[in-house]
């Protein structure tokens, strides 16, 4: 029995996001709202509700940029090395259930099965590493590759120059809804969020998107015909 979630019959590529797709957020949402915060007041010598107000402030003005997901930004601005800090926590690093059964079943059936990112590139090796899903993987990008974040329609057109892809047969699963709206208007036809990108949190508002729960409910994935 086929999931009625997906039509399966109408997909040649599939495109994930990494972080809170594929990979609990838990680590993410730890790593910036305790970790960084905690070395930072460490450093300055300011108190940890101090710090935490610092950085959260300074994310927000950058937020949905893609300086705001880059490494190298946020290690020049809290004068932090911030891949040390991930690699201090990156036992939470974790990915989803049933994520490694979801890849190895689309690959097999023929379809292409892509990360798309807007995870620097040294987080992406960083979690690569760590998860070791690559080799369940065609291929794995970074949107700073491409001078743009994926909430930006422009990023879709830059993208498929790349990775040459059919938006009418292309199912992209990704927790932000500002990125599924943008890929929507790209024309990707085939869109899912994401209900618990984060274990430790409630589910999400996902809007007008159809979600899952998790990769299982996406399985089996029947052959490409």
């Amino acid at each position: 029995i086929y999931t009625t979630m997906v039509n399966w019959a109408q997909i040649k590529t599939v495109l994930l996001d990494m972080d809170g797709t594929l990979l609990d957020l838990n680590f993410d949402n730890h790593f910036w709202l305790e970790h960084v915060p905690l070395r930072f007041a460490e450093k300055n010598r300011i108190s940890l509700d101090e710090a935490k107000s610092e950085v959260s402030g300074r994310s927000r003005a950058i937020e949905g940029t893609l300086n705001w997901y880059c490494i190298d930004y946020w290690s020049k601005d809290l004068e932090l090395d911030i891949l040390q800090l991930k690699e201090e926590v990156h036992h939470l690093i974790a990915e989803h259930p049933n994520v490694r059964d979801f890849l190895q079943e689309v690959r097999s059936s023929g379809r292409r099965v892509v990360i798309v990112t807007n995870a620097h590139s040294k987080s992406l090796a960083l979690k690569m590493r760590k998860t070791e899903l690559a080799p369940y993987l065609d291929a794995a990008y970074c949107s700073h590759d491409f001078g743009l974040p994926k909430e930006e329609p422009e990023f879709w057109s830059r993208f498929q120059q790349e990775e040459p892809f059919d938006p009418q047969h292309t199912l992209l699963v990704d927790d932000s809804l500002s990125v599924l709206r943008s890929a929507e208007r790209y024309g990707i036809a085939h869109l899912l969020a994401v209900y618990k990108p984060d274990t430790k949190n409630p589910p999400k508002d996902v809007g007008d998107f159809m979600a899952i729960n998790g990769f299982g409910e996406l399985l089996p994935v029947p052959p490409l015909l």
